[in-house]
């Protein structure tokens, strides 16, 4: 039997052309001429017998997920790295005091390691049929630096959008979170695109009062939006506000980013508090965490939108039935994708990656079916951990 022999975790920086934050410090928004320098991380898992597990980290690679996540990594050497179940479950106890976010990181490298194993995808040992998913441009949050820096310009970046193939377009707003000025987004991109694309806006908690998130769903109501996500600060954790909400607009609200793992969103769930669920293979205890996430809003009848991009994500979505689409985020007129650009073999989350019919392809080699740039992650390494045998 193979036993996890080494971990190792390496942080590094890369450079995005044209970034910056927007002014409350928490959002990344455009900003030409000003270059943001980003950090990512990549961990691999060794067995015994050689095979390896690799992942680079998307959004849930922050620096307190890491942290976490390297405080865990010496109770899994000598432990067998196809019990991801058993794995899942120990670190769910041992973290159950935190957010757990760590636990999906680790488990997305170990279907890597398993895939490769066995000579298969991630997709196929899941039982996934789909070569490709259908994708929604989701935006970057409004500027006011001239790109996406009016409703208007929302109009046009999702024209450009549906050229390139998109069949749907989602709006995370302005930081500001006025509620007239979202409204007016929402009912532009209504009238221009309401019987050609999928709607969907995201405030990402930004509208301040319930009252606001009144107006804005009444104004995604009159658009015939599919979904309003997290809309206001109650910060899309209060199953109450949302009930509430539910009773003045008829648009169906996406919640749960908010909520880490199964129970939660369970609960969130029987008590009628979402329409739709949301998942994300880093935030909710990786591949493993998302399928369950999946059959527990297909046993209630619901779908499941799983969050971001990325490799795992594509695996996961051509695994499950009930789910709609593939988020491209966070894209902007004349952007590439925010996260890091570290791969060899083609795969990409930029915007103009998609195929003319709205699909992004499911990687098809061994395990995650991606390769990395190891030598661009050795140049700009900021810090690296090791653990068990080197």
């Amino acid at each position: 039997m193979a036993v996890i022999e080494s971990i190792e975790v390496t942080a590094f920086s890369y450079e995005v052309p044209d970034l910056g934050l927007d002014s409350g410090g928490f959002n990344i928004v455009i900003t030409p001429g000003q270059t943001r320098t980003m950090k990512s991380h990549a961990i691999v898992i060794r067995d015994s017998d050689g095979v390896t597990g690799e992942y680079v980290m998307g959004w849930g690679g922050t620096a307190g997920a890491v942290a976490q996540m390297l405080s865990v990594c010496p109770f899994l050497i000598g432990r067998n790295p196809l019990q991801r179940e058993a794995i899942y479950t120990h670190l769910k106890y041992g973290l159950r005091q935190s957010d757990m976010m760590s636990i999906g990181l680790i488990d997305i490298c170990l279907w890597d390691l398993a895939g490769k194993r066995f000579g298969a995808s991630v997709s196929t040992l899941l039982g996934g049929w789909k070569d490709s998913v259908k994708a929604y441009a989701s935006t970057l949050h409004g500027d006011r630096n001239g790109r996406l820096c009016t409703p208007e310009a929302y109009v046009d970046f999702a024209a450009e959008c549906k050229e390139l193939g998109y069949r749907a377009f989602k709006v995370h707003g302005f930081s500001e979170g006025d509620p007239d000025e979202e409204s007016k987004t929402v009912r532009l991109l209504g009238r221009a695109y309401g019987d050609s694309l999928k709607l969907m806006l995201d405030p990402s908690c930004d509208l301040m009062t319930f009252s606001a998130a009144v107006q804005v769903g009444r104004a995604c109501d009159e658009a015939n939006f599919m979904w309003l996500e997290d809309p206001y600060r109650d910060n899309g954790v209060s199953q109450h506000g949302a009930k509430r909400l539910k009773e003045f607009i008829r648009t169906p609200l996406l919640l749960t980013e908010h909520v880490r793992g199964l129970e939660p969103k369970a609960d969130f769930i029987a008590s009628g508090a979402t329409d739709y669920v949301r998942a994300d293979v880093e935030f909710d205890m990786g591949i493993t965490g998302t399928m369950k996430i999946a059959a527990l809003a297909e046993s209630f009848g619901l779908d499941v939108e799983l969050h971001s991009p990325g490799p795992a994500q594509r695996h996961c979505i051509a695994s499950i039935r009930n789910t709609n689409f593939y988020e491209t985020t966070l894209v902007g007129p004349g952007m590439k994708n925010a996260l890091p650009q570290v791969y060899t073999c083609g795969y990409s989350d930029n915007l103009d990656a998609i195929s003319a019919d709205g699909t992004f392809p499911v990687p098809q080699g061994p395990g995650l079916g991606v390769s990395y740039d190891w030598d661009f992650i050795a140049r700009n390494t900021i810090n690296n951990w090791r653990f068990g045998k080197q």
